[in-house]
């Protein structure tokens, strides 16, 4: 303001251009000193300037320095607020010196008898194996198509980061993570596969760690082993036997590319599921490698005109149910697994997969033909040693195993243990029994045919399955007695001690089946069913050895003579004719449940013990698939390519005909039957024998009481009934009547049944009986 209040205003010089604005010097204040005149300023002609323009001041250099300001106080204030983010995330980490890597699940593999890999079992889905023991191509596959800087970064590669957020923003390559290989490493080891800015700042920490913690060499090597490759396999050891079928120690270059390219998208670029995708990918590996100078040119283009093709899954077949039983038994045998094991198997995977295709292909076939929809197969040494275990028809559809966990009822195939009970109790294969009506208090049981065959021996009675006859030496022997007398050869079931028990209605597992079949063919010594030999640790430490044991002897040697020529006559004349066994002495039983539900035939040699059912999962019936057709045939075929090449050797046998044939026909039996059935009835006399044995009923007697065989001289083949007057007891005649499902139960006897005597040996009577026993 000018003083006196008034506004001084500036002014224009009337001789300078009008676009210059000049204002009129204030006058000094009081006491202050006035300026020195100024010098004017003197210009040669021409050489006056020209008037000054009007424009904004400038300020050289601000906008620079303005920029690099603002960069360097935001770069400030983010590296505070990135530090601040890493120690409140980095707090709810574990604190680090109790950081450790987690061990990895144990791996379960399970070996062959000829030391082939047969499966792995274990969240892994394959071993841990050493980077040591790995073709040099393979690890450098993954670091040039993972992380190319990854022996130069330490755990977090900034430039990897800015490659790869360049890339997204500029939308080339696709979406890039920048992960280094450290950083994926402990995403699976310590963290969840979510994608936040928590899991991200969490992942560069402990990535950190690890750099600190492991050489380059140890943390690729838990990178192989960790990282999932699709399909249920952790690691490369269990992706490259899934997808190629053999170990990473033998991958080729284009595996192992194969390999390093599924770590994009392990399902998406699977080989088996979409090999032109997993070809691809692969191709652009084998480049990266090549520029990297991993692999020479000669190699890159060796290895893309061969590319690698998956095999077929092997996760399908029939050896997944052996693998299953393994995992099942080691809990009993060496309890809880906390690290990698290896264990040596019984299974021998020719006979295995032998036993799979002769199923399969009599089921693909002939099982419309017959509605049979499921099968099993059981085959173990005489010792007890399985060899081949197939548990049904496709695991892939169902991996229910019915050879070890199917209750079913087995039929004729029961019949042994009867005729084993009666041979222990007197009789012999000689031993003649009347093959005719039988009546226990409403219950008929009939042959297939319902044609009986009048007085028939032992023998003959077993090869063409009658059930009458059966069911006859049963009931001299008792119930009980057969049940004892099945559970000492091996089966584990609960066994009803009823009459039908003759028949074969109590079930049973194909594995106990065959198990109570074995002393039959190793000489009378009872086998514990056993598959594993051998269990040791990944480094070689033995924790299971399987020692040589039995549970002695279950069956005396005379008895199991008997038993062998008796059963081998139904390979030759019975229900199993068309079993073949070209050189080989072998013995058997089929067995057909009621309304051909279940179709059976264990057959044996020296060298094998090998059993077969089939049937449907819901117990329907077949169209009258029996044990002497289906069955039978896909035994013949399994043992024919079992036993080639094999030094043949026969079964046990021995001296145990008497002198003096028995041909007396025991019907005393029927009024025995009557007893529990009827009124009593006094017993007739049989004829005389030179020699004669009682039979002994059942009784509540402890069993080596009721089990006895007493010698006698008199002509008595059956005890006296009891007291006139006295009756067995209405409790021990419920037990003995069969199930209401059994067939027959309650019908009346057909009236006038056909009686005829055996038929002549060049008439064909096989056509005439069971449909298999």
């Amino acid at each position: 303001m000018a003083r006196g209040g008034k506004r001084q205003e500036p002014r224009f010089d009337d001789k300078a251009d009008d676009r210059v604005l000049r204002a009129e010097k204030r006058p000094p204040r009081r006491g202050e000193r006035a300026p020195e005149p100024e010098e004017p300023e003197t210009f040669e002609d021409g050489d006056a300037p020209e008037p000054a323009r009007l424009r904004p001041r400038r300020r050289t250099g601000s906008m620079i320095g303005a920029l690099f300001y603002w960069a360097f106080t935001l770069s400030i204030w983010g590296l505070i607020g990135g530090g601040a983010l890493a120690v409140y995330y980095g707090s709810q980490l574990p604190p680090i010196d109790q950081l450790a890597v987690p061990k990895r699940p144990p791996n379960i593999a399970i070996m062959g008898s000829d030391g082939e890999l047969l499966a792995n079992r274990g969240d892994t889905g394959g071993a841990a194996i050493r980077i040591a023991d790995l073709p040099p191509y393979l690890p450098k596959a993954f670091i040039a198509i993972e992380d190319r800087r990854f022996y130069s970064h330490w755990g977090v590669d900034p430039q990897g980061v800015a490659r790869a957020l360049l890339r997204n923003v500029s939308g080339r390559g696709g979406m890039q993570g920048g992960s280094t290989l450290t950083q994926q490493l402990a995403k699976n080891l310590f963290l969840t596969q979510e994608r936040t800015l928590s899991r991200k700042i969490q992942e560069a920490i402990l990535a950190l760690w690890l750099e600190h913690k492991y050489s380059k060499d140890q943390i690729l090597e838990l990178y192989l082993n960790r990282v999932y490759f699709g399909s249920g396999a952790y690691g490369v050891e269990a992706a490259t036997q899934r997808y190629f079928g053999h170990s990473a120690r033998t991958a080729t270059l284009s595996e192992s590319a194969v390999l390093a390219g599924l770590m994009k998208a392990p399902s998406k670029l699977a080989p088996d599921r979409n090999p032109e995708g997993a070809s691809e990918r692969a191709a652009q590996v084998i480049t990266a490698m090549a520029q990297e100078g991993h692999i020479s040119e000669a190699m890159a283009k060796a290895a893309l005109a061969r590319p690698a093709r998956a095999v077929k899954e092997q996760g399908a077949g029939s050896i997944n149910y052996a693998a299953d039983y393994v995992m099942d038994m080691l809990d009993d045998t060496i309890g809880a697994i906390d690290q990698d094991i290896v264990v040596t198997t019984t299974i021998d995977p020719r006979l295995q997969a032998v036993a799979e295709g002769a199923l399969k292909e009599e089921l693909e076939k002939k099982g419309a033909k017959f509605n049979v929809s499921q099968g099993a197969i059981v085959s173990m040494d005489p010792n007890g040693a399985i060899r081949a275990l197939v548990g049904g028809r496709d695991y892939s559809e169902s991996q229910f195993n019915r050879a070890v966990s199917a209750k079913r009822q087995p039929g004729s195939a029961f019949k042994p243990f009867i005729y084993l009970a009666g041979l222990e109790h007197g009789l012999t294969p000689d031993s003649v029994r009347e093959d005719g009506p039988l009546n226990i208090k409403g219950w008929t049981p009939e042959n297939y045919s319902h044609e009986y065959f009048g007085p028939v021996t032992l023998t003959k009675a077993l090869a063409l399955s009658l059930n009458t006859v059966a069911v006859r030496v049963g009931m001299e022997v008792g119930p009980k007695t057969v049940v004892r007398t099945a559970h000492r050869l091996g089966i584990q079931s609960e066994l009803q001690p009823n009459a039908s028990i003759a028949l074969g209605t109590s079930e049973v597992t194909p594995l106990e089946l065959v198990t109570a079949y074995a002393p039959f063919a190793n000489g009378g010594v009872g086998v514990q069913p056993h598959i594993i030999v051998r269990v040791k640790t990944a480094s070689g430490k033995t924790l299971y050895q399987r020692k040589g044991s039995s549970f002695g002897r279950v069956i005396e040697p005379q008895y199991v003579a008997m038993m062998n020529a008796m059963m081998q006559e139904t390979l030759t004349t019975g229900t199993a004719r068309k079993a073949d066994l070209p050189g080989w002495q072998a013995a058997g039983k089929t067995g057909t449940s009621q309304d051909f539900r279940d179709a059976w035939f264990v057959g044996y040699t020296s060298r094998l013990v090998t059993g077969v059912w089939l049937g449907n999962d819901d117990s329907s019936p077949t169209k009258k698939a029996s044990g002497g057709n289906l069955p039978v045939e896909i035994w013949s075929r399994y043992m024919t390519i079992a036993h080639k090449g094999a030094p043949v050797a026969g079964l046990p046998t021995g001296a145990w005909r008497s002198e003096v044939v028995e041909d007396i026909v025991a019907k005393p039996l029927d009024d025995l039957i009557g007893i529990f059935a009827g009124p009593d009835k006094p017993a007739p006399q049989a004829r005389s024998q030179k020699r004669a044995v009682a039979i002994q009923p059942e009784s509540d007697a402890p069993p080596e009481e009721s089990s006895a065989i007493e010698p006698r001289d008199d002509t008595a083949t059956i005890p006296p009934p009891p007291p006139r007057g006295r009756r067995a007891s209405t409790r021990e005649i419920d037990e003995l009547l069969p199930p209401e499902d059994i067939p027959n139960a309650g019908a009346v006897p057909p009236p006038n049944p056909r009686r005829r005597r055996p038929a002549a040996p060049d008439r064909n009577i096989f056509e005439q009986l069971f449909g298999g026993g």
